[in-house]
């Protein structure tokens, strides 16, 4: 390959990152696998070049599918899944904006609720309903990625389908809604006020906590309003400290106790009630995350 030829190449992977990224994201559910799934993908276009490839994004999605695919199978393989609850990566943005990168990313609003569901399914699922179903991809060509029929790869996506609309309601869309309904949720909780907390939570909530290798926080899931108002007013204390932020392009919060973020809360208000509270709280995996700076 000419010098000219590998510019060339660079910059047409260059001008599809973004979406790989995206459809990695989705996939794996960790914005550095992601990252290695693009890389991967570059260092095979790099190889073997574009000769013969009619549609190079078609490719270079198939290409990052097949990666992704095999990462998930290796993760099975190996039992690195925590055993407990895990969240995924949170996407955390100012509220002002999310920043052309976390556009493309957050194109199809895929909240954290949402992925929490799709790290349930097979890889082989997983891999048919992201590429059908959010990037439009064939069936012929996700049958290919994982060598089976285009309806063995329709079933899959199919089975998965009915996994998620059983299990991620879509939430609410209006962003000043619902950044009304977490700013009283953490009014409440700093006041103290039990009856206020329930009022806002949906009878059925259910909250998701990642605290890591070694939980200190407390119950890694906890379910109905009730339980989850007692929750939140045992961590009151931390009330003064948040900071509100965007959460995979939903209203969310940052507890950061001397500028330092410990907590990411990322919330599904549906119907004006609070449906779902995902936390990260690794110490570790925070420390990998590259989050903005927010106003106190």
């Amino acid at each position: 390959m000419s010098v000219d030829e590998g510019e060339w190449l660079a910059k047409q992977f260059e001008e599809h990152r973004a979406q790989l990224r995206a459809v990695a994201y989705r996939m794996l559910g960790s914005l550095s696998d992601a990252d290695d799934a693009v890389q991967e993908a570059w260092l095979r276009l790099s190889r073997s070049g574009a000769d013969g490839v009619q549609n190079l994004a078609g490719w270079l999605t198939t290409v990052v599918g097949r990666v992704c695919l095999d990462m998930l199978r290796s993760r099975t393989a190996r039992r690195e899944e925590p055993l407990g609850v895990h969240v995924p990566d949170p996407i955390v943005t100012p509220e002002d904006g999310t920043g052309p990168e976390n556009e493309a990313l957050l194109a199809d609003s895929v909240g954290l609720a949402l992925l929490v569901v799709l790290g349930t399914l097979a890889p082989a699922e997983r891999l048919a309903f992201v590429l059908h179903d959010m990037f439009g991809v064939p069936f012929d060509q996700i049958a290919a990625t994982m060598n089976r029929s285009p309806n063995a790869a329709r079933l899959l996506a199919s089975r998965a389908r009915r996994r998620v609309q059983g299990t991620a309601a879509m939430p609410d869309t209006d962003l000043a809604h619902q950044r009304e309904i977490v700013d009283a949720f953490f009014a409440a909780s700093r006041k103290g006020d039990f009856d206020a907390l329930v009022a806002l939570l949906d009878p059925d909530v259910i909250v998701r906590a990642d605290y890591g290798a070694t939980p200190a926080g407390g119950p890694a899931q906890v379910r109905g309003a009730a339980a989850v108002a007692k929750q939140a007013l045992r961590f009151s204390r931390l009330a003064p400290f948040v900071q509100p932020a965007l959460v995979n392009g939903t209203a969310g919060a940052v507890v950061a106790p001397g500028g330092q973020p410990s907590t990411i809360l990322g919330f599904t208000v549906r119907r004006g009630k609070i449906t779902e509270i995902d936390i990260l709280a690794d110490p570790a995996r925070l420390r990998q995350l590259d989050l903005p700076v927010l106003n106190s």
